[in-house]
């Protein structure tokens, strides 16, 4: 299943997408009650799931505006830095990685994990802002992004999928310069705007995440295109990792890192520009698009 958040009638509510009819039912007439927030959602979904089919004719989906399918996370979002094999050696090679030491420890040997504040989420078409005057290397990143569905702490990999509710799309936007000058990422990935989330978030039985496809481009031309299966640190390692002294919560979100073919990966760097559009494919989870302004 697919859920979105999206204005209608002048109030962000939650809906069930169908995205090839291009419809989306609200959950408040689906279950005859107020659903709450995408969050309220994940957190009683065992006791809703089965009441949660289509019926009647729904709202067209372009009638309606999206918001982020969690607007405002309840805690950071989780990020995971360096975690596709060819990636870590570009970012290591680019000048702006304050944490890379020889080329031969290029690919980490533990998850690296840093946050993103909750206040950078923005949906589906809204604009990722030009941080003029403070940075002049801004970067995309096309990330996966798990979404907790039961909480835990010291929770097993092999026991780590009975914990995922389903996956979105991330775009980790970067402040390179930034992050190269505070010798750590928080300031530099958590200006307002860089983290366009969405367009939706589909339910973990429809998606095989050892799998997927991630394709980003700039301007219509492919920039980065690689699969899941090409982690260092699988979803299973990183649950485990972030897990071990810290109990997760339902809606914690987690996004697994970006691979090969971002702006600094490029000589001399290709960094973004206002006018600039970024748009990231994920199989199975649709189309993040957002302008730079």
């Amino acid at each position: 299943m697919k859920f979105a958040t999206f204005y209608h009638e002048g109030r962000a509510t939650v809906g069930l997408v169908d995205a090839e009819a291009a419809r989306v039912w609200l959950l408040d007439g689906l279950l005859g009650r107020p659903a709450g927030d995408m969050n309220a959602v994940i957190r009683s979904f065992a006791d809703i799931e089965g009441r949660l089919a289509p019926s009647g004719p729904g709202i067209a989906l372009d009638s309606v505006r999206l918001a982020a399918p969690i607007p405002r996370p309840l805690r950071n979002v989780f990020c995971v830095g360096k975690n596709y094999f060819d990636h870590a050696h570009e970012f290591s090679k680019s000048g702006y990685d304050s944490s890379a030491g020889p080329q031969a420890s290029a690919v980490p040997e533990v998850p690296i994990i840093f946050t993103k504040a909750p206040e950078t989420v923005i949906a589906q078409g809204e604009a990722i802002r030009f941080p003029t005057g403070l940075s002049d290397s801004l970067d995309y990143e096309a990330e996966l992004a798990v979404v907790i569905g039961r909480g835990g702490r010291g929770i097993p990999k092999d026991r780590a999928f009975d914990h995922v509710w389903g996956y979105t799309i991330i775009n980790d936007v970067t402040a390179r310069d930034l992050q190269s000058r505070h010798k750590q990422w928080f300031i530099g990935k958590s200006m307002d705007t860089f983290c366009p989330m969405g367009p939706w978030l589909v339910t973990a039985d429809e998606v095989d995440p050892a799998d997927m496809r991630v394709r980003c481009w700039v301007n219509d031309e492919l920039r980065q295109d690689a699969s899941t299966g090409d982690l260092i640190f699988d979803i299973p390692s990183l649950i485990e990792t972030l897990s071990a002294g810290l109990t997760l919560q339902p809606g914690d979100i987690i996004a697994t890192g970006t691979p090969a073919g971002v702006g600094i990966g490029f000589t001399p760097p290709r960094f973004l520009r206002p006018g600039d559009r970024v748009a990231i494919e994920i199989s199975g989870l649709g189309r993040l698009e957002n302008p730079i302004a």
